[in-house]
């Protein structure tokens, strides 16, 4: 089984997908003029817009929503298996898919909320929504759902969870050994695998707004303090970081691993931790409640730097400057090109990440990273299931017998137990499978959206003359040729509706009422 995984991942992680990633976001720069530099100003002053309602989200929730899908196991784990496998260099490139992957990013958020929806009171979107509404291709857009739930509700979930475990068990040990279905798994990692589910069925049962009641908590402040930690030890050996950063750029051309294992270790990795171009994200920015999409868009392109720029390059310089790391090399008989420590340590796990910060730290660096990577991995699960749920939404309404959501909530509990307790090399190769299915059909679909009707970068031209002119943002699909964008029709007829049927208060009542 763990071969036919294998395989399957490198047919879909082929070269094809990894130089397609990087086209997809240099393709979407240039047409936005490089709107992730342009507009960074103005994605900093919408994250703390305060629009929301009933049936959706702040800018910023969304933000926190999307958030806790990027940063996860990738930024910790991740990080460690790009260098592990593709050397230093790896990193240069991670930091080109973020750059990139801004404005992809841009495009497809900013897509998710043109084509939303209203469902039982709350608004939903994402790939199905606008394959379906702008390229009137209703396959594409079930085969992209049920890859999505797939991906999200089955094969991703178990990445995280088995990260979890595998640092809980690096704080604290194995305890007692306990037999199972899946062989002999410490008891300490069944601890950690109860407090998971409990905590996640209060929550997943709660729906999107407890969600992002506690997403808007948890990611900033777990973020900004794994962060502080980082800076710490950049601080404390502030003469290697230039070196460091030298390692990184030069190991990308040279690479130690291979040019090859570099470039793509990077842009896997950082698809996997940024998930630019995935089609994740644009679920949680459809349920933002904003003026114009391209806001929202904007907001989304700025959480990819958010999680590689910030958080991933924290990983990595704690990595790099404590050298608490080997290299592998491409041969498959376990010889290193760097070793640095036991050659033992697991790669594609956080224990380069917890033995750099106990090199520094003691044991309350290796504790902190434990509980970073709870929390990182617990609301990246939310995410996923937000995610799986939305695409649940979207088949019902093609499809006479629904799909419970109870069963979705279920089915992803089962898979995080399964995830806590298997090898995370086969846990990992699982979760790439995921990622790259989502990845194939979402970056495909967005070029080709443009080629039919560029309606983000339409989109994007427009907000750019409303805040020339000044005034209230509003935002009007027919009068940009944009088809089909049938919630903004709806609100903007109410609008124009509400605008002539209110009476026009005399001067001096207005000004009364200002008094």
């Amino acid at each position: 089984m763990e071969a036919f995984v294998s395989a399957v991942n490198g047919i879909i992680w082929s070269n094809a997908l990894i130089y397609l990633c990087l086209g997809a976001g240099l393709f979407y720069s240039i047409l936005t003029r490089f709107a992730q530099v342009r507009h960074f100003k103005e994605m900093c002053k919408l994250l703390f817009s305060s629009n929301s309602s009933s049936k959706g989200i702040s800018s910023f929730q969304a933000l926190a929503v999307s958030l806790s899908g990027r940063v996860g196991v990738g930024n910790i784990a991740g990080v460690a298996a790009a260098i592990g496998f593709g050397g230093p260099g790896a990193i240069f490139w991670m930091w080109v898919v973020a750059f990139l992957g801004a404005s992809t990013a841009y495009a497809e958020s900013t897509l998710g909320q043109i084509y939303k929806v209203e469902e039982d009171g709350q608004y939903r979107g994402g790939p199905a929504y606008y394959f379906e509404r702008c390229l009137g291709q209703k396959w594409l857009a079930i085969l992209f759902a049920i890859s999505a739930i797939i991906a999200c509700g089955i094969f991703l979930p178990g990445v995280q969870a088995n990260a979890v475990g595998n640092a809980f068990t690096q704080v604290f040990g194995d305890g007692n050994m306990v037999v199972t279905s899946f062989g002999e798994v410490g008891s300490n990692k069944l601890v950690a695998l109860a407090v998971i589910l409990i905590v996640l069925a209060f929550i997943i049962f709660g729906g999107i707004k407890r969600i992002a009641n506690f997403t808007q908590i948890v990611v900033p402040f777990m973020a900004l303090g794994y962060i502080i930690m980082a800076l710490i030890i950049v601080f404390l050996n502030m003469d290697k970081v230039p070196g460091i950063f030298a390692l990184i750029i030069t190991d990308a051309f040279t690479a130690q691993a291979g040019f090859g294992a570099a470039i793509g270790w990077g842009v896997k990795r950082g698809i996997y931790s940024n998930e630019a171009g995935q089609g994740t994200g644009p679920h949680a920015a459809a349920a933002a409640e904003v003026d114009h999409p391209a806001q929202q868009g904007l907001v989304q392109a700025f959480s990819v730097y958010v999680d590689t720029l910030f958080v991933c390059t924290a990983t990595a310089l704690m990595i790099l400057i404590t050298q608490q790391y080997n290299v592998v090399g491409e041969l498959t008989d376990g010889s290193f090109i760097v070793q640095n420590i036991d050659a033992a340590t697991e790669i594609g796990s956080p224990a380069f990440t917890q033995m750099a910060l106990f090199s520094v730290f003691g044991n309350f660096g290796q504790g902190f990273v434990g509980v970073a990577l709870f929390f990182f991995a617990f609301t990246t699960i939310l995410a996923y299931y937000y995610i799986a749920e939305t695409n649940v939404a979207y088949l019902n309404r093609h499809f006479k017998k629904n799909i419970p959501l109870f069963v979705v909530k279920i089915v992803i509990m089962a898979m995080v137990s399964y995830g806590m307790v298997n090898a995370a090399g086969y846990i990992w190769d699982i979760g790439d499978i995921g990622v790259g299915l989502m990845a194939w059909i979402n970056i495909v679909g967005i070029l080709a959206i443009f080629f039919v009707a560029k309606p983000a970068i339409l989109c994007l031209r427009d907000y750019e003359e409303q805040q020339k002119a000044g005034g209230d943002i509003n935002f009007d699909p027919v009068k940009l040729g944009i088809k089909n964008a049938t919630f903004w029709e709806k609100r903007l007829a109410k609008q124009q509706q509400s605008a002539v049927t209110q009476p026009e208060q005399p001067a001096g009542n207005a000004q009364a009422e200002k008094s």
